[in-house]
């Protein structure tokens, strides 16, 4: 076999291959063994027609036919390493020359990862929010607290915002009462926007008894999207009465003794989870930096894969679980058609060239990935997923994407290791020690990489 490469541009290449007819022998072999067990000849048993009556009966074309279908994927592969190529996706075949007894030629069109130079990336410096936690983000945090501890009690007097009210629902759509419109006892909090747009002013000034009618755009069921009268009957009011902040609501909310160890408390864990978001800020905005000074060029079918891709997961699966089409979906966001595809495009080709460079940085830094690592990784893509550990690990395994995994975990060190040569400051001018936040940032290592391309990643394996 030989074979040539030919750049067409720096993400696609076309092979030519030539193949002598004597390497098709196995797979003509195999296709006469096919087509024997497939037909029936008089005189012949099953499995027993020689070669020469099949290529008289159904014609030495067919039997070609097969066997260039079962080589075509070796010879093609053969070609792909003996050039090094990182083919993206399947390539385009078209056989050139077919001569029976001669010679098999065909050319292979197909995307490949393009050839990356990482620049220094030392010098890379970036902003970050400063960790500052105030009195009032505690106070807030406290209050947040005593809201979860919060009692009720009847009152009989008009219903206020913050009570908690009982009613009874009942939606109509063109006059009909829906078969799924009718709800009692419904417990909601007046303010908290849980239900229906409109509810809070129908029953605010209604005592238990009273009811009042109202027109919203249903949220969900059967006439999800449409506007509905509804009618709400108030059955209770009950107010909301807060603990008293003090020692024993500390006793009651916390394992501290002391309101000022609960207060103390919350300041730590605000401290924490600002460090974490420090942490992910610094690797998104170093990771920005980094694409800045690398030329990637993004293959146009692959693009355009991943856009698509994207595109039906939020349609199918996010906006689904949502009850919402993408048209309700954009008008909620205040976005047009225009927008949301710029957008998706942006973040497409942001993801495929994540993936591009970080994959570059693994094999030029020579990171691998051990059995620990992997298994952390694990744990917290099935935390994120809903599923335990074990049902997540034999999912990834019985769908072949532990290389999938591991692909992540590696990018998430290549950029653990950029963020680390790079200077980060905050909004003060002091330089963040990203080593004191080790654990959160290890946490969030992969996390741009991840979601940003997931889906590039499954189309650019094989």
């Amino acid at each position: 076999m030989k074979s040539a490469v030919e750049t067409l541009n720096p993400t696609r290449v076309r092979l030519t291959v030539e193949v002598p007819f004597e390497e098709l022998k196995d797979s003509l072999d195999a296709a006469y063994k096919k087509i024997n067990q497939q037909v029936t000849v008089k005189g012949f048993r099953k499995g027993k027609v020689p070669a020469r009556v099949i290529d008289q009966r159904f014609g030495r074309g067919a039997v070609l036919e097969e066997a260039v279908n079962d080589a075509l994927p070796k010879f093609y592969t053969d070609a792909v390493n003996e050039a090094e190529l990182s083919p993206l996706g399947q390539p385009e075949v078209d056989i050139t020359e077919l001569k029976d007894g001669e010679t098999l030629n065909f050319t292979a069109e197909v995307d490949i990862r393009p050839a990356i130079e990482i620049p220094d990336y030392s010098g890379i410096e970036v902003e970050v929010d400063a960790v500052e936690v105030t009195d009032e983000d505690v106070e807030k945090s406290v209050e947040q607290l005593r809201e979860r501890f919060a009692s009720t009690s009847p009152v009989e007097r008009a219903a206020e915002d913050g009570d908690v009210v009982t009613i009874d629902l009942e939606a109509k759509v063109d006059g009909e009462v829906l078969e799924d419109g009718i709800a009692n006892g419904v417990s909601y909090t007046i303010g908290s926007g849980e239900l229906l747009d409109g509810i809070d002013d129908a029953v605010k000034g209604l005592q238990a008894g009273g009811e009042a009618t109202f027109t919203s755009e249903l949220k969900g069921g059967s006439a999800a999207g449409k506007e509905a009268e509804v009618t709400v009957k108030v059955t209770q009011v009950a107010a909301r009465e807060l603990p008293e902040l003090d020692d024993e609501f500390a006793q009651l909310a916390s394992e501290f003794d002391t309101l000022e160890e609960l207060k103390a408390d919350s300041r730590k864990r605000l401290e924490n989870m600002k460090q974490y978001d420090q942490a992910t800020q610094a690797q998104e905005r170093v990771l920005e930096k980094l694409l800045e000074l690398v030329e990637v060029p993004v293959p146009e079918k692959l693009l355009e894969d991943e856009i698509n891709t994207r595109k039906h997961n939020l349609e199918h699966h996010q906006l689904g679980q949502m009850g919402l089409d993408l048209a309700k979906y954009l008008e909620i966001q205040g976005k047009t058609e225009e927008e949301f595809e710029t957008e998706t495009r942006e973040a497409a080709v942001k993801g495929i060239k994540t993936q591009f460079v970080l994959d570059e940085l693994v094999k030029q830094e020579k990171l691998n990935v051990n059995q620990e690592e992997l298994t952390e990784h694990l744990m917290r893509r099935a935390a994120s997923s809903g599923m335990s550990p074990d049902q997540f690990a034999q999912a990834v395994v019985e769908q072949g994407q532990v290389p999938l995994l591991v692909g992540e975990v590696a990018r998430g060190k290549a950029l653990a290791l950029v963020v680390e040569k790079a200077t980060v400051k905050d909004t003060n001018g002091e330089i963040v020690d990203l080593d004191d936040e080790e654990d959160e940032a290890e946490a969030a290592e992969s996390t741009d990489a991840e979601a940003a391309e997931a889906p590039a990643e499954e189309k650019t394996e094989g």
